[in-house]
Formats: C-alpha cells, structure tokens, sequence
C-alpha cells in the first residue's frame, strides 16, 4: 500500500513552475509568453496543466489582470525555491564540468612564502582551477612526474641533466652555525640529506680534496631539519642560499671550501599539457626571473 502512495505522488514540471511564476510577476499571459519567448497560448496550457496537477486554482482571470489564488501564492514559494535550486545545480555542475585540477610537485624549501603568494594570486584569477601541491624531495618529485602522477614540477638538478621548459642557476653556500661554529673540529661533521639526496656527494668530494676527514653528525629528508640541525652547531652542510638564516654563518672560500655551481632549478611539464599548467609555469619562470635578479 506505501509503494502504491508514493508511486502515485505528484511530480511537478519545473517548465509548467517556471510559466506560472512568470505569469504571477508579469500580471498577463502576453507578457508572461514575452518573458519566456513563447505564445501565449502555450503559456496558458502550462498554467491549466499546472493546476491539473495541483487539484487547485492558482490564479484568478480578471479582465484587465491575472492574480494568484490563495493556493497559487502557496504554490508560488516553493516554485520560485525549486527553481532556484535548480539554477544552483545546473552552475555547481556546469563548474564541476570545466574545472582544472593541476598536480604541483615542489621542493620543501619552494613550498613557503614567495610561491605561496603567487599561487594564491594565481588562484584567485582563476577559481574554478584546484591546485594539489606535493612537496618533497626533488629525486622523488622527478619520479613521479614520470610516472605521470604530477603535472608540473619545479624540481633542482645538475646542470643539462636533462632538458627542462626552464632553467634556472641554484646559487650555493656553505653554512655553519652562527653560535655553535664546527668547520674547525677534525673530523668536520656534516648535516645532509639522505643517501642519493642533492649535495651530499659535493660535500664530501670536496672536504677530501681538501685532506679534511668527515663523518656524517646529522641526515633528514627536511630542509627545515637539515637548518635547524646546522644553527643549533650539529655540522655544516651545503645549502641554497636562499635558505641561509640569520642563525647560520656562510663560510668563506678563504676557509678552503669551493664555489659549488654545479646545480641547476628546472620546470618541467609535458608538451600536451592544459593551457592553465603552461600558464602556472610561466608563474613560477617568472618568480625564479626575480630571485636572479
């Protein structure tokens, strides 16, 4: 017996809501058939289909306008509520349809501030393009774009390891610890990334050409690690400058250490890729332009 209710249940066509709430606001069926480019005898065969479906009246024909019937201004609420509801759908979907999701791979030190700001500023002149922003290592980062996991990445390599749509210098410095000095202590400890992360060969290649002995004090896959274990006098290491702190001290070539040049920041997305990545690479070119300059 409940099926049989509910199957019985009346459905009413938003198209017959939509003549009836033009009607009611525009007081005539001209108008009304004006306003929804139709002829007024289709909106008035809506109006009577409408109130078929109703079991009511809802508007009164007078001879100069046409008003609503008290269960006309009832009908009229909820009309004017499921019409707008619909609109709200048809846009929720119709944004659902162009959205632009952009998989971003950054390094940790990337991650932060200036990039930051212009993803934001980037964001906001298009809002229907959702970032996912992956930080990490570069190595892993590199890996998966090539599985084809990211869109765009801006990852740091050696020079003409591979061709990137830009590149960019990675300026270097060697840093100790401002409080805590520890280049001097024989053998030198040193602060790196993990084995096969960036710098740690250069590290040690170079404190053995100069017949220094090292071991290794402190590794992290965080650069916020690898700075904090430098500043608080765990070892030096060998940093982007622009990830030199105010408690950290650059070492000077006097002291032996090499000018390291060898490292480069590359963009990479594919040739095919959405008009938005190449756009949000531009970006990113852009803010690198500025940091050289």
């Amino acid at each position: 017996m409940a099926t049989s209710q509910k199957s019985n249940r009346v459905l009413f066509d938003l198209d017959l809501l939509r003549a009836m709430v033009a009607v009611a606001e525009c007081g005539s069926f001209t108008t009304a058939a004006a306003r929804l480019h139709s002829t007024q005898s289709t909106v008035s065969q809506k109006v009577r289909r409408l109130e078929e479906l109703a079991g009511h009246t809802l508007l009164d024909r007078g001879n100069r306008d046409v008003r609503p019937t008290e269960a006309g201004q009832t009908l009229l609420g909820y009309a004017r509520h499921m019409l707008a509801t619909n609109e709200q759908l048809a846009e929720a979907l119709s944004g659902a349809m162009v959205a632009v999701t952009i998989r971003l791979g950054l390094p940790e030190d990337f991650a932060t501030g200036p990039t930051t700001r212009e993803l934001s500023a980037f964001n906001r002149r298009h809002p229907h393009v959702k970032l996912e922003v992956t930080s990490g290592l570069s190595r892993d980062l590199g890996t998966g774009y090539d599985n084809g996991e990211l869109d765009l990445v801006l990852v740091k390599q050696r020079r003409h390891s591979r061709a990137a749509v830009a590149c960019r210098p990675e300026r270097m410095a060697w840093v100790d610890s401002a409080r805590y000095p520890c280049f001097q202590m024989d053998p030198v400890p040193l602060v790196t990334f993990p084995m096969r992360g960036l710098y740690r060969d250069d590290m040690i290649q170079a404190l053995e050409t100069m017949g220094r002995r090292w071991r290794i004090s402190f590794t992290s896959s965080s650069l916020g690690g690898i700075q904090g274990a430098v500043a608080n006098g765990m070892g030096i290491s060998l940093l982007p400058r622009r990830t030199v702190t105010k408690d950290h001290a650059i070492l000077k070539k006097k002291g032996g250490l090499p000018d390291i040049d060898t490292y480069e920041i590359g963009i990479f997305h594919r040739p095919a890729a959405d008009r938005m990545v190449k756009e949000l690479a531009g970006v990113l070119v852009r803010m690198l332009e500025r940091d050289d300059a």
